[in-house]
């Protein structure tokens, strides 16, 4: 585990407050004095969920009342279902620690077992929606020079992290949705080490958020000719396509944008309706800020007040901009709790699809 403390001086602050909810406040503004609190990252150090944890830690501390001590602790494994587990099982729950977590959502809400700890009754902070860029080597034969060409790929060897892991599912998707063969290898512990498994020619087709695959991934490789950035997860709301703000200026499709391009048709069918399904929960709440059952409402309520006020933190949106080309945005408030939980019901035949799903992912498709 690495970690990385954040520490800021106290500042005075004035607090107006209802007469019905001036005990709730001062409870909250008081909760953090003299304490350290730890922002736990479910996957390895130098990844993009790792680059993003840091990021939000370091700004996020600076709002939280009682300027608390901010350390962030690395906990990764299984797709980063160990780190989540972790939180709801073990972790303290008097608001000492709280998840920054990545992609969890979606691998606790399409699991067909229970869990020892409901997902659904953890606390909810904050979540951010988010999209993913695939992309992959230029040298694949016979040569792969815009993202149209992905269809004549030959020798397609997918990386990833664990088969259960929204990466992991929505990589396949889209190459089965496209009728493509391809080998699959998982188990790389975290994206960095992927990444590496790319440059040596191990693999030679994955993914990443936008903030690794812009300051990483497209100054290092795209740049150079050594891979192309091939299509994006659209944003899906029940109805309509949208392109997310995260990969404006980047020329590259959609994904339902390049399927049509290839195939000359709409995409349809079980695993279409899956993917879309993935698109509204992994976009939506791809990182969730989340404490474990029950921890005390004051602080709950700290974070959210803290979290809310990076909406107008002129340094992090300049540093944001400037690291990640975008401002991350966070919804948080009262209504956090119901809103995640709500979008974590999933049907069981969905559920049974993609248990099934998984468990026929390994080997060469």
């Amino acid at each position: 585990m690495r970690w990385l403390s954040y520490r800021f001086g106290i500042a005075a602050a004035s607090v107006l407050v209802s007469t019905n909810s001036h005990h709730a406040a001062a409870q909250s503004a008081d909760y953090y004095a003299g304490k350290r609190l730890i922002i736990l990252v479910n996957y390895a150090p130098g990844g993009p969920a790792d680059i993003e944890g840091r990021f939000f830690a370091k700004h996020v501390a600076k709002h939280i009342a009682g300027q608390p001590q901010v350390i962030v602790q690395n906990m990764d494994g299984a797709g980063g279902m160990v780190g989540a587990t972790y939180l709801g099982e073990v972790a303290p729950k008097d608001g000492t620690m709280i998840g920054m977590l990545t992609a969890s959502a979606w691998q606790f809400a399409v699991e067909n077992k229970p869990r020892k700890v409901d997902f659904k009754t953890y606390e909810f902070v904050a979540y951010q929606p988010s999209t993913t860029v695939y992309f992959m080597r230029t040298d694949v034969k016979p040569g792969i020079k815009t993202p149209a060409d992905l269809a004549k790929a030959e020798g397609l060897v997918v990386g990833g992290l664990s088969a259960d892991s929204a990466k992991d599912i929505t990589l396949r998707m889209t190459l089965d949705l496209l009728g493509l063969k391809y080998k699959y290898v998982t188990g790389y512990r975290g994206s960095v080490a992927a990444r590496l498994a790319l440059q040596r020619g191990e693999i030679n087709f994955y993914s990443e958020s936008p903030p690794s695959y812009r300051t990483v991934v497209e100054p290092q490789l795209v740049a150079k000719g050594e891979a192309i950035g091939l299509f994006y997860d659209p944003g899906w709301d029940g109805k309509t396509f949208s392109r997310s703000k995260q990969v404006e200026g980047l020329p590259i499709p959609g994904f339902h944008e390049l399927y049509r391009q290839i195939k000359g048709e709409a995409p349809k069918g079980q695993l279409w309706e899956s993917y879309l399904t993935a698109l509204q929960l992994i976009g939506d709440v791809f990182r969730v800020a989340v404490f474990p059952p029950g921890t005390p409402k004051a602080a709950v309520d700290a974070m959210q007040a803290a979290v809310a006020k990076l909406a107008t933190d002129k340094e992090f949106a300049d540093e944001a901009v400037k690291s990640f080309s975008y401002v991350p945005e966070f919804n948080t408030g009262p209504d956090t709790n119901p809103k995640v939980r709500a979008m974590l019901n999933t049907s069981p035949e969905l559920r049974q699809f993609i248990e099934t799903y998984v468990k026929a992912g390994s080997g060469t498709k």
